[in-house]
């Protein structure tokens, strides 16, 4: 059988060619030539899986190693007899640290503390949730909106869209990109709801570009109707738009999951269920080893004079500073994709050993545990 890969899917290379003949080729210049004769594809978001793609194929099955599957014409796949699948949370540990970074850079760099602000996180799955729970831990008070959870699992612990908006201080946008129906995101911020917001308040997107109206927020941030916006994924991406990157808090070039657990992890998801799709070896193949971070994997943290939200700020920094690929970004526009293809080793929390000096008490250690760092006792 064949298999077409995208050629910038990590540690993707000799999983499969023991058992299947294997084409690479750049998401974006996959195409229906190259697919007519494919058994299976694994792919990342930059391949539009349609009928212009597949018409004709020989293929049976998909697999994406993201969370996203907006690139995948699932009804159109499903009507043809294609399988598809993604890698739901492969990457939400790498979502939330990055939030996390640029939540502590917010509060450093506008003056606030997280005990004074109340972040409404818009999407409860699984990044949703870990984003609100590494705010609370941080000190922030959260609000929850996910409407089709709300429908399923009662409304208790979820308020409206309307209700975070008029009580939110920071937003963060969590969601799928859905252009239709009861729960659509497209343009889920337009000039309309960004009109509802007022100039105390941020939004941060690091969902899908188009959840976001790009034209409308440049305008509400040149006229000073929010106080600030961070964006992750941009409408258009890769060719973003310049001036509005120059309003932004910061901005970077849909790089929130790129941690190298948040990659392995997609892999071997997409490796195991081709293997289980055709029956083959791989399904039981994963990723076993990974490149250290480019940061020191083991630190110190002096707690003297310093609450345990304090303590967790740091750590979240030193294991990732947003403002390093802020400023890549605006460096070089141009370089959006090949920011991405070359982006360095960013681990996560749990790769992380630290040593908390002074910590009399033991809550620092607590709430780093709780993070997911591990203590160097």
């Amino acid at each position: 059988m064949k298999v077409v890969c995208d050629s910038a899917i990590p540690f993707l290379k000799g999983a499969l060619e023991p058992y299947c003949e294997v084409s690479y080729a750049r998401g974006s210049e996959i195409c229906s030539e190259m697919v007519k004769d494919a058994d299976a594809l694994i792919v990342r978001t930059r391949t539009r899986c349609d009928s212009k793609l597949l018409e004709g194929s020989k293929v049976r099955f998909i697999a994406t190693a993201t969370i996203g599957y907006d690139h995948i014409d699932t009804k159109w796949c499903e009507s043809h007899g294609i399988r598809w699948t993604n890698a739901p949370g492969c990457n939400s540990w790498s979502v939330q640290q990055y939030i996390g970074s640029l939540l502590v850079t917010m509060s450093r760099t506008l003056g606030f503390s997280f005990r004074e602000k109340t972040v409404g996180v818009v999407g409860v799955g699984n990044v949703g949730s870990k984003v609100a729970r590494l705010a609370v831990l941080l000190g922030f008070r959260v609000l929850l909106c996910d409407p089709p959870r709300a429908r399923k699992e009662g409304s208790g612990q979820f308020v409206s869209l309307d209700e975070i908006i008029s009580r939110s201080d920071i937003i963060t946008l969590h969601v799928p990109l859905i252009r239709d129906g009861e729960d659509a995101t497209f343009h889920m911020f337009d000039d309309s709801r960004l009109a509802s917001m007022n100039q105390n308040q941020i939004l941060i997107n690091s969902s899908r570009g188009e959840v976001v109206d790009g034209a409308a927020l440049k305008n509400a941030l040149a006229q000073k109707k929010i106080l600030a916006a961070s964006l992750d994924v941009w409408e258009n991406e890769p060719q973003i738009d310049p001036k509005l990157l120059s309003l932004l808090f910061t901005g970077t070039p849909h790089i929130a999951g790129y941690s190298v657990d948040g990659k392995a992890t997609g892999t071997t998801m997409s490796v195991q269920a081709l293997g289980k799709f055709f029956d083959l070896p791989c399904r039981d193949w994963e990723v076993t080893e990974v490149p250290q971070s480019i940061q020191p994997s083991e630190f110190s943290i002096n707690t003297a004079g310093k609450t345990p939200q304090e303590v967790l700020a740091d750590a979240i920094l030193h294991t990732y500073d947003i403002r390093t690929d802020d400023a890549a970004l605006r460096a070089s526009v141009a370089t959006f994709e090949k920011q991405r293809s070359d982006y360095p080793v960013r681990r996560e929390f749990p790769a992380f050993s630290v040593k908390l000096e002074n910590d009399d008490t033991g809550r620092s250690t607590v709430f780093l545990r709780e993070a997911g760092f591990y203590i160097n006792d």
